[in-house]
């Protein structure tokens, strides 16, 4: 399966894209999308069509994109938010299931701390993705939101999984399952 993270932003929005097999996570691309300039219609434009070209480019199943928080600034905040919306609305136009995950919860995933710091985000990304060539802290914190969104899935695996043994168990011990 492979796995889409964004690491939304509205001059740089990070993109990784990680095969998953089993519990071996493999790095298949990453990158930074660019938009510039003061008009933000044009800007989100290059982020939509930047974006639309990683999905066509490395086909992932899924996709995930870390929540943004709310800053003291509130024009930044909108502006990133809209950058956010490109970075939800493209995955879904294409068909696919989108995560979303807290920053702290993309951090405990990837390194076990919440509050963990972003050297120490890119550190773990370059240690479960071994040979990474980082295009910058966007792109690590990107492949970071993907790590998170495979360990997600994995889980809600097992979880089915068990829940539908232990259905069976019931069963066959002549319980209602």
């Amino acid at each position: 399966m492979r796995v889409l993270g964004i690491d939304p932003g509205l001059r740089n929005l990070g993109w990784g894209v990680i095969e998953v097999d089993g519990p071996r996570l493999r790095h298949v691309a990453n990158g930074i999308i660019h938009s510039a300039g003061d008009d933000l219609a044009r800007r989100l434009v290059a982020l939509h069509a930047g974006l639309t070209e990683v999905l066509r480019e490395h086909a992932p199943d899924t996709a995930a994109v870390e929540q943004t928080f709310v800053n003291k600034d509130a024009v930044a905040t909108l502006k990133l938010g809209q950058a956010r919306g490109i970075a939800l609305l493209v995955p879904a136009q294409a068909g696919l299931e989108v995560g979303e995950y807290a920053p702290n919860a993309v951090k405990k995933a990837v390194v076990g701390v919440g509050h963990a710091e972003k050297r120490q985000v890119e550190h773990m990304v370059r240690f479960q993705l071994p040979g990474v060539d980082l295009a910058g802290p966007d792109a690590a914190d990107a492949l970071a939101v993907a790590i998170c969104h495979a360990h997600h899935l994995q889980g809600a695996g097992r979880m089915a999984r068990a829940l539908g043994q232990a259905g069976r168990g019931v069963a066959r011990a002549g319980g209602v399952a």
